[in-house]
């Protein structure tokens, strides 16, 4: 066909074509520019505006869901929204909500003001002078809230009934008229209590049928406690001191809640306290002591009897008590599931303090010996924990007088088996490794089986270096040996051992362990109905082992996850779901080491086959699921790095609905992009990595760059992170949002050789993105907390590639660091070096080049890059004289170096007020290196201690902030 267009016509034609494209790819750009310009860079005033999820739950029939708001520096939000109405209820202060177990009713606490919280918190109010606690009772089925004020506490029975029991905190509001009694209420004036609260203060309780509406009270309440089926509420009252001509009955009282009648129990005055129900609350169990309330070291007794026979009972002399034994006060007694058997807690007598001694006359001194189990500051940190310490010992109620000793200071911790219904526990004992574990993190322990009747004990593992699973049933103990990474199985009965993956070729240990210790185990996923298999995990796949015949072990996901390198994992669904069954489909959770994505695929355990694909996406959350008790109902999250935490249920994991919806601000700031990178190592290893990019990104324009490192941070992709003051790292989301590009490289290590593999993964990394004309590779700065700060350390001796570099909390000096404490734990540090995040592999006689090599102090002199360094006086983890070493070599040496200590915080910021001090610095540091724009007072001047508290040095010239 000849076509009717001339030369001159064609060329009028493109000219026309190509003045219609310029013309709309303005427009296009003039919208976009218009859509841009209604978003502005993150600034350091809107981190208070961020939200993230708290708790979430669902009701036990699943039709409702509670999850809460948490904010940065506000009030918190607790909702609840119907799923079948698609109705949300919003409750402001709102926390800790329980579903009642039927599913009719939610209980929560509303708390005072956070504002006013703040206050006290800063010693401007006493706690006194605030409103108190209330409580929220929501209708689930008519949307109706009643708001009680001045709530204490509140307790719902765990598996039946629509039953409340709560502690009223008392008023006294005669002078004062104007004061209202309901904190729930936005305007209301704080409550002013009789005084300050104690612990040891008798309240009003108030028990409810939240059914009948039927309710009643009783004085001078202590502690009280529900049968889980409802049926039963406990108390123990006490006699307040200003009332002594007080003629109340006071000790420990039973409630039937179907009718209300009130029995006494105990008509003593006394502390009792730790009440148990048996499964049908026909039985009850707790601890007293009728020891003056003076009396530093009380002696506590056992009480028992049944509820369907309340008479009065008296404390048990319990035959079999060892010499100088007596009932802790710290174990809450525990009914076998059958009722046959109860467990209660036994400690050593607390020898007395002899009060006469005057304390200036005697020396205060810490003893160390080399034949210490753990090292004094270990055992000063945990003496409370170890004064509380109970070992558990059994009644058999064939014979209720005597006591049989399980535990003891020889073996213990001990586990009861089947919810107390097997003649059988375990036993564990870490006595003959305690001293070695001051170094060594290897952990053995020896493990029993004990008789519960009769106490006697069976050792079937001696200094296992692993772990040990028991079968929900009580009747198989399931261990890995990391020695040889080998599973076992022991049958309690016949006491045989059954090795479970000898003859498998596949590792059930950490494929990518890289320290000098013994790997560890994927860990058990489940076990199956009635013990008959158990669910062991390696690196990707579920296996299936028997337990009670000879079948041979089944891949149950048949090796889809190792051949798709994807990692499957079975969630603990619910508490009360101890076992799964064969033969019903199966949710697994996700995740895809390759592309990060996340999701769900569904399988059936028998079947052994592939398992179907649910869903996977680029997100992150879902493979992390819960579920309704008595629905198929299930709860998660998920997030993406652009889409905050919100809350999703579903049945079927294909069809969701979107229960939540935070951060509606968000779409007004610029955000970013995260993209998995990959690259070749200076030593030929394969490498992968995160590059997060401006949301504006921009090909053309030359970014600088921070590089964030720790070990490995790929799998957190799609993690979202809200805008926030830093505890010590960045925030990449600021950063991103603020024109930068964020580097998060993988690190994996060679034992002996930590900083040269910090090189060989970092700088290459950073190598391999200089190539690209959209980094500035003048323009590139580091930054790292705590062990990322040590590798800060190390990497500014090594290269002077940096322009900028800050190091968060850093061990400089390995030879100094190797002998010091953990004063968080108590801990020597040596295990540290020698086996763990370190890597050194050898102690530091051993090999002190290693300890040299390792240690950039030694290097000092060669840095060039200027570097902040983060330390604080209470550092629990990393002495902070190691960041002194530091920054007083590269003082002397006249390096650009500062060092910040945050007076009284910890290893990782916990203070508000700090971190926000420390996010500003950090901005005005990168900027000023890594954009060129004027460095702070703080910087160029300092702030001298004369200014402290005055001038915080972040103006510039002539300023004062």
């Amino acid at each position: 066909m000849k076509s009717n267009l001339s030369t001159k016509n064609l060329k009028n034609y493109a000219s026309q074509l190509l003045t219609k494209k310029a013309m709309y790819a303005a427009a296009i750009a003039l919208l976009t520019t218009s859509v841009n310009a209604q978003k502005k860079p993150l600034d350091l005033t809107v981190f208070d505006e961020w939200q993230s999820i708290g708790m979430k739950e669902l009701s036990n029939n699943g039709s409702w869901v509670a999850y809460q708001v948490n904010a940065q520096e506000s009030d918190n939000t607790l909702n609840f929204f119907g799923l079948k109405t698609d109705k949300n209820l919003s409750f402001h202060r709102g926390e800790q909500s329980v579903f009642t177990a039927d599913s009719k009713f939610a209980i929560f606490k509303i708390k005072p003001f956070y504002k006013d919280l703040k206050l006290v918190r800063i010693k401007k109010k006493k706690e006194h002078e605030i409103a108190k606690d209330s409580i929220g009772i929501l209708n689930l089925a008519t949307n109706q809230v009643e708001k009680l004020p001045n709530i204490k506490s509140f307790k719902t029975p765990k598996k039946e009934g629509s039953f409340l029991a709560y502690l009223v905190e008392k008023e006294d509001l005669k002078n004062d008229k104007n004061v209202k009694s309901d904190s729930t209420k936005t305007k209301d004036k704080p409550v002013k209590s009789a005084g300050k609260d104690k612990k040891d203060t008798p309240l009003e309780l108030v028990l409810r049928n939240l059914i009948s509406g039927q309710k009643k009270s009783f004085k001078n309440v202590m502690n009280y406690e529900f049968s889980e089926n409802g049926k039963q509420l406990i108390f123990s009252t006490k006699q307040e001191k200003k009332d002594s001509l007080d003629q109340t009955k006071y000790g420990v009282f039973l409630v039937n809640t179907a009718t209300f009648v009130q029995k006494q129990l105990v008509d003593t005055i006394g502390e009792f306290k730790q009440f148990a129900f048996d499964e049908m609350a026909s039985k009850v169990a707790f601890v007293g002591t009728t020891d003056e309330e003076k009396k530093e070291n009380k002696t506590y007794y056992l009480y028992h009897t049944s509820t369907n026979n309340p008479q009065q009972i008296k404390k048990t002399e319990l035959l079999g008590l060892k010499k100088n034994w007596q009932v802790s006060e710290n174990r809450q007694p525990k009914f076998s599931k059958d009722g046959n058997f109860l467990f209660i807690g036994l400690m050593p007598k607390l020898v007395e303090k002899d009060t006469t001694i005057i304390a200036d006359d005697h020396a205060k001194v810490d003893v160390w010996s080399y034949k210490d189990e753990f090292i004094q500051p270990q055992q000063l940190k945990n003496l409370e924990r170890e004064k509380k310490r109970s070992y558990l010992s059994v009644i058999d109620f064939s014979n209720p007088e005597k006591v049989t000793q399980l535990a003891d200071l020889d073996m213990n911790q001990v586990e009861i088996l089947n919810e107390g219904n097997s003649n059988f526990a375990l036993g564990t004992s870490d006595n003959a490794y305690r001293l070695i574990s001051n170094w060594d993190l290897t952990r053995r322990r020896d493990y029993y089986i004990v008789n519960v009747k009769n106490g006697q004990r069976e050792l079937f593992a001696k200094g296992l270096a692993g772990r040990v699973e028991m079968s929900p049933n009580g009747k198989f103990a399931v261990y890995y040996n990391a020695e040889n990474g080998l599973w076992s199985s022991y049958n309690i009965e016949t006491k045989q051992t059954k090795v479970l993956n000898k003859k498998l070729k596949v590792k059930f240990y950490d494929e990518e362990n890289d320290s000098p210790t013994l790997a560890q185990a994927y860990g058990v996923a489940y076990f199956t109905d009635n013990d008959e298999t158990v669910l062991i995990k390696d690196r990707y796949d579920i296996w299936e082992f028997d337990l009670v015949g000879n079948r041979r072990p089944e891949n149950v996901t048949n090796g889809f996850g190792r051949k798709h390198n994807i990692t499957f994992d079975i969630n603990q669904l619910n508490e009360e779901l101890k076992t799964i069954n064969r033969d019903t489909q199966l949710y697994l959770g996700a995740f895809n080491n390759q592309n990060k994505q996340s999701g769900v695929y569904q399988t059936i355990i028998s079947k052994a086959k592939n398992p179907e694909k649910v869903v996977m996406s680029n997100t992150w959350g879902a493979q992390k699921m819960t579920k309704a008790l008595n629905a198929n109902q299930y709860i998660y999250t998920k997030e993406t790095f652009r889409n905050s935490p919100d809350v999703y249920v579903s049945t079927n994991f294909k069809d969701e609905k979107k229960v939540s919806a935070i951060n509606p601000q968000q779409k007004d700031y610029y955000w970013g992009n995260g993209e998995l990178v990959t690259w070749k190592t200076y030593s030929g290893k394969n490498a992968t990595g995160v590059v997060y990019k401006p949301e504006n990104f921009d090909p053309n324009k030359k970014y600088p760059m921070i590089v964030y490192f720790y070990e490995k941070l790929s799998d957190n992709l799609n993690r979202y992170q809200a805008p926030a003051p830093t505890p010590s790292r960045i925030n990449h989301t600021y950063f991103v949002s603020n024109d930068y590009i964020v580097f998060t490289p993988d690190i994996s290590y060679t034992v002996g050789h930590p900083a040269k593999s910090a090189e060989d993964y970092i700088n290459s990394g950073v190598e391999a993105l200089k190539k690209n004309n959209w980094v500035n590779g003048d323009k590139i700065g580091i930054q790292g907390q705590s062990w990322g700060g040590y590798q800060v350390s190390h990497l500014i001796t090594a290269t002077d590639m940096y322009a900028a570099a800050w190091a968060g909390a850093p061990v400089v000096n390995m030879t100094s660091a190797y002998g010091g404490i953990r004063w968080g734990t108590g801990m020597s540090r040596q295990f540290q070096y020698e086996q763990t995040q370190s890597r050194i592999g050898k102690t530091l006689w051993e090999a002190p080049e290693l300890y040299i090599e390792n240690s950039p102090l030694f290097n000092m002199p060669k840095v060039t890059t200027p570097v902040v360094i983060m330390h604080n006086d209470e550092d629990g983890a990393v002495p902070w004289y190691q960041g002194i070493e530091m920054f007083m070599a590269l003082r002397r040496l006249g390096k650009p170096s500062w060092m910040l200590n945050y007076n009284g915080d910890d290893h990782n910021l916990i203070k508000r007020a700090n971190r926000n001090d420390i996010q500003k610095r950090q901005v005005q540091f990168f900027d000023h290196y890594l954009k060129d724009q004027p460095a702070p007072k703080w910087m160029s001047e300092g702030v001298p201690a004369i200014s402290k508290g005055i001038d915080w040095g972040f103006g510039y010239e002539n300023t004062i902030d």
